[in-house]
């Protein structure tokens, strides 16, 4: 079980470093990516692939992740959210520390967009969950 929770944590907190990724950057594969795409000398269509395949290992990933999630009791999972979301909040505002003014309204506004996408996500997915159950 600690195990499980360590590689859950891991895993659950690889989104906020997509934040030090700049806007038009790679989305899988960060600079290790980048940097083995130029070793290996890959063409635009073996890049394509690849970070098609790395994106499918990154759902996978998260849909193994969330199987381990919905057998936590209910009280360990809020628990869970509850720390992921304080660090997360610690990250940001460590991050943010290192900037200067400008770049900290442009990392706010980023901060504020993230959220609002969370929040449309949700959202939409217990819209999602409430026509499923109107369908059984």
């Amino acid at each position: 079980m600690r195990k499980t929770l360590t590689a859950v944590l891991l895993a659950l907190t690889l989104p906020s470093l997509a934040l030090a990724m700049p806007e038009g950057g790679p989305r899988h594969g960060g600079e290790h990516g980048m940097r083995l795409f130029k070793e290996l000398d890959l063409s635009k269509a073996q890049q394509r692939e690849m970070r098609q395949l790395m994106g499918e290992q990154m759902k996978n990933r998260h849909a193994i992740t969330q199987r381990y999630l919905d057998k936590l009791p209910a009280a360990e999972r809020k628990a869970l959210q509850d720390e992921l979301k304080a660090a997360r909040e610690q990250q940001h505002d460590a991050m943010r520390a290192l900037l200067e003014p400008e770049q900290q309204e442009a990392f706010d506004a980023h901060l504020k967009k993230m959220q609002e996408r969370r929040a449309e996500r949700e959202a939409f997915m217990t819209w999602k969950a409430e026509q499923a159950q109107k369908a059984e």
